[in-house]
């Protein structure tokens, strides 16, 4: 067999590939949506389970205008109820702009975090009610936080009202530089005068993010210094490779809007390959949820991590790096051998080891007190021997 004719055989498998899961991914988003519908709605305080609004909201209006089946008024009128609640109560003390990370469900406050994380969702949550309802309020509301939250990373953070100890390293983790991408990519979308406003802290935030390659480009670390160094002890040590492919898939689409080739292929190679290859458990499979750098148990091993989100990372920077790669400049750099890896991983060591049942079956059985079949990570298993 020529290596053209094998070639194209390969292509071809992937491509069948890929039309196999985004039917499966299709059927599993119809359920988890009508799922939600069901039960996250209160009729007597608007809303319920306050802590997931935040997501749902813009979740429902991302679909309501991307996707024609869910272009229907129940789900848009969903998602009004859920920003009407968030405009109510999320801010502790309004004018000010400190979200509650958690709410009862006549609105009061529960839970708060000393970060920008969950004005980070509020904003996203605004910014896509503005688009699926054309109302201006929301739009107002999106870009008042995101100046907020702009000043709090970048001027002065005290308003978050985390304490500045004298013996706390002063550390940069990535999620920060990585969710304020995020925010420009989805407020500067189809915004010329909004994109062109946040450019030059997009382009701050990738050189930032990009900060966290080291050891001579071979690990990317979750904290560094505010200069760019490696951080010393189990802080510095930190790796999360579902983390490093989530930030891939930002810059990814950063360089996409810079149109920046050689970017792209960096990005690539340290945020997708990288972390896939080192990642990755030999014994069972699947990606760890956390790494030490130099082999040493991580310090997060308390409750079972949830594979979901790390493959689902996996998956979405294959798919995008592949993308981005085809008919560019480096395409030799798509990295096929992900997604082939991951999708017997989601089958089998994934949201659920049965692939013929979905994620909410997996989370019945839970609910009832049943087992599931779980892995030990082999840092745990040095712990115990």
């Amino acid at each position: 067999m020529s290596k053209g004719l094998r070639a194209r055989q390969d292509m071809e498998k992937e491509r069948e590939t890929l039309q196999a899961w985004k039917e499966r991914v299709g059927q599993e988003l119809d359920r988890v949506v009508a799922f939600w519908m069901e039960h996250s709605h209160d009729q007597e305080h608007g809303y319920s389970e306050a802590s997931g609004v935040l997501g749902r909201v813009w979740m429902y209006c991302r679909l309501y205008r991307t996707f024609q089946r869910f272009h229907h008024s129940q789900l848009l009128n969903a998602a009004k109820a859920g920003g009407e609640f968030l405009l109510r109560y999320a801010r502790l003390a309004p004018p000010g702009k400190k979200c509650a990370f958690v709410l009862t469900r006549d609105g009061r406050p529960v839970k708060v975090q000393r970060t920008i994380f969950s004005e980070c969702f509020y904003t996203m949550a605004m910014n896509e009610l503005w688009r699926a309802t054309g109302e201006v309020r929301y739009q107002t509301e999106a870009v008042e936080m995101m100046d907020q939250i702009v000043h709090w990373v970048r001027e002065d953070a005290s308003g978050l009202g985390r304490p500045q100890l004298q013996g706390a390293p002063t550390a940069e983790p990535m999620a920060v530089p990585m969710m304020l991408l995020n925010l420009v990519e989805q407020l500067g979308e189809a915004d010329e005068e909004l994109a062109g406003k946040y450019t030059e802290l997009g382009d701050w935030c990738a050189r930032r993010i990009l900060q966290h390659v080291q050891r001579d480009g071979q690990a990317v670390l979750e904290n560094v210094s505010e200069d760019g160094k490696e951080l010393s002890g189990c802080l510095g040590r930190q790796q999360n490779p579902g983390h490093a492919l989530e930030a891939g898939w930002f810059l990814l689409r950063h360089c996409i809007r810079k149109g920046d080739p050689e970017l792209r292929a960096h990005v690539v190679d340290k945020f997708l390959l990288l972390p896939f290859r080192s990642g990755w458990d030999p014994d069972h499979g699947g990606l760890f949820y956390f790494q030490d750098a130099d082999d040493f148990c991580p310090t997060q091993v308390g409750e079972r991590p949830g594979p979901c989100v790390a493959h689902a990372d996996l998956r979405l920077s294959a798919w995008g790096g592949g993308c981005f790669s085809r008919g560019q400049p480096g395409a030799g750099l798509e990295p096929r051998g992900l997604l082939s890896a991951s999708v017997p991983v989601l089958q089998e060591r994934g949201c659920d080891p049965d692939p013929r049942r979905g994620f909410l079956d997996l989370a019945q059985e839970r609910i009832q007190g049943e087992s599931a079949m779980q892995s030990e990570s082999r840092f745990i298993k040095k712990v115990k021997e």
